[in-house]
């Protein structure tokens, strides 16, 4: 009975409620973190928003890709890959949009948003440190949480010194910091998908 794969069965539900779980927190938070951004003309949160989206996304891919051939895993990492490098260079032409013409962003907003942020992407993050050592998608999946988190912290501590200061430049530097951030997490991702990395 030991060979009847029950055990890998259990592993791939596992998996899915756990993608389907991170999914559907990245995608509220997503729709939130973008009209919060909008509304308080910050970069640092628009950037955000955008890489809730990326993640949201990613975790997509993987919800299909789990329990499927070794190839089908490896696609779907390299979707991810060239996902985030698409999202991040997007952010990156918004943050010097909003250096031209945009507005004074407002830093309590930032703050508050960063810190519902940080909570939803640490839950995410525990939530997927229990598969990080699975295959390449559980693997990206784990990376792009924690710079999530990092990204969070960064919101924060900007929009406090955009609330003392009264500068733009507060955001827009964790904007681009964030969107650098997302593109080279794509960049690890598709190397680590090209060299057809699995779990060992």
């Amino acid at each position: 009975m030991t060979d009847c794969g029950c055990e890998l069965e259990a592993e791939g539900d596992a998996q899915r409620t756990t993608l389907r779980v991170v999914l559907a927190i990245n995608a509220a938070m997503f729709v939130v973190e973008i009209v919060a951004g909008v509304l308080a003309s910050s970069t640092g949160l628009i950037a955000d928003s955008l890489d809730m989206l990326a993640d949201a996304s990613v975790y997509a891919i993987s919800l299909y890709a789990v329990g499927r051939a070794a190839n089908i895993r490896r696609n779907a990492a390299t979707a991810s890959g060239v996902l985030q490098l698409a999202l991040g260079f997007g952010v990156l032409i918004e943050a010097v949009r909003r250096f031209i013409g945009g507005g004074e962003p407002i830093g309590v907003a930032m703050m508050v948003m960063g810190c519902v942020a940080l909570i939803a992407n640490s839950f995410c993050l525990w939530l997927i440190a229990k598969h990080k050592g699975g295959d390449v998608n559980f693997r990206a999946s784990y990376i792009f949480s924690a710079n999530d988190v990092i990204a969070n912290i960064g919101v924060i501590v900007s929009g406090l010194i955009v609330k003392l200061s009264g500068s733009q430049i507060p955001d827009l530097v964790i904007g681009i910091l964030i969107a650098s951030v997302v593109v080279r997490g794509g960049i690890k991702i598709l190397g680590m998908a090209g060299s057809g990395e699995e779990a060992s």
